[in-house]
């Protein structure tokens, strides 16, 4: 798996310049004018890891397959989306999928490029998109709530009455105009709450769209989305759509010149990547052989039969043990025989935590 990440903002932000950029594809129309993203496009990005090149070297691996994320281009919203404004609700199918969502916010001035609003205001914006996301679980619970418990009263089973218990908790917080992240969940509650899909639930990374000047330290609109993030325990990054749709056109040697002298280390893509990797607590463990070296991402704590089910559900139930490597070690020692030589092969049983960057070969009864 890699993570399904659900591209909203208003009509003119530069999200489906950015979707194009990041998805090195036109399939998004980047018109001036809004909805010009009718249907949702749907895009899958290869993750970038330099790790795993260095990986299929040191192993002689004739293909390299890196973990992917999935991008949701969903049409742009407007004030009264949820009322049927603009393109109404068609959107809500297609967010209530995915892991995160990236709210693109517009961050620069151009007055070539109409804003749906008539203003520059990345805050109010984000105020938009979050109002119309929660009227939208708002909406959803008040049809769900009343047969729920009258199910309840009919002497329903726990987990009904732990469901009817959260969402009526999540009706309360959205009517007092916060999202469904507010709502507090016990570790025990918390994979019923994931299946009410409410999309004020999910995550939320802000991906501020900034100027050229701007894309390398930021400006005073990225600062006050920065602060937003940071009171509500979400993630930002900032990011130049115009940039990416260069960086786009570009092979590899020509891509590090052009960031360097833009005073970029890597691309808005990596960091993106990162950010919501970091938000959702996503890990990376790879798998390497003579046929391929490969990528998969887990969630941080998973333990290794869970690891091996990401490959095939057989390994997970035929889990034996796996035998493990660091990454630092396999590059030390230049590969699993030296690792061996080292004592630095492992081998893990049911209750090991994957980590990081672990090298994983995985021993299952078919």
């Amino acid at each position: 798996m890699g993570f399904k990440c659900g591209i909203v903002g208003l009509p003119n932000v530069g999200k489906s310049t950015l979707f194009n950029a990041l998805t090195e594809t036109a399939a998004a129309a980047a018109a001036n004018y809004p909805f010009c993203t009718i249907e949702p496009n749907v895009g899958l990005v290869p993750v970038p890891d330099p790790r795993l090149d260095t990986i299929a070297k040191i192993g002689g691996s004739a293909q390299i397959i890196p973990t992917q994320i999935t991008f949701v281009d969903i049409a742009g919203l407007v004030r009264g989306a949820s009322k049927g404004e603009g393109l109404g609700n068609q959107f809500l199918s297609h967010i209530r999928e995915v892991d995160a969502v990236c709210h693109v916010l517009r961050c620069f001035e151009d007055g070539d490029i109409t804003h749906v609003e008539g203003r520059v205001d990345p805050l109010a914006d984000a105020e938009i998109i979050e109002t119309e996301l929660m009227l939208a679980d708002l909406e959803s619970l008040e049809k769900r709530v009343p047969a729920l418990q009258k199910k309840s009263k009919g002497g329903a089973d726990e987990e009904t009455k732990v469901r009817l218990a959260l969402m009526e908790r999540a009706l309360l917080v959205l009517r007092e105009g916060k999202p469904a992240r507010a709502v507090e969940v016990s570790a025990d509650e918390r994979a019923i709450f994931q299946t009410l899909d409410l999309i004020t639930a999910k995550p939320v990374l802000y991906v501020c769209n900034v100027e050229e000047a701007s894309a390398a330290t930021g400006n005073a609109f990225t600062a006050k989305v920065a602060e937003r993030a940071k009171a509500e325990g979400s993630a930002h990054v900032v990011i130049s759509a115009a940039i990416e749709a260069e960086v786009a056109q570009l092979d590899a040697e020509e891509r590090s010149a052009f960031l360097a002298d833009l005073g970029l280390e890597e691309t808005g893509l990596s960091r993106l990547i990162r950010a919501g990797y970091a938000l959702l607590g996503l890990i990376t463990y790879f798998t390497v052989g003579p046929k391929e070296a490969r990528a998969w991402t887990i969630v941080k704590g998973t333990k290794a039969p869970g690891a091996a089910g990401v490959i095939h559900s057989d390994f997970e139930r035929g889990f034996i043990r796996a035998e493990t490597m660091a990454y630092d070690d396999f590059v030390k020692f230049n590969g699993e025989a030296g690792c061996k030589d080292a004592g630095r092969l492992r081998l893990e049983g049911k209750d090991y935590t994957v980590a990081d960057g672990d090298i994983l070969h995985f021993r299952f009864n078919a």
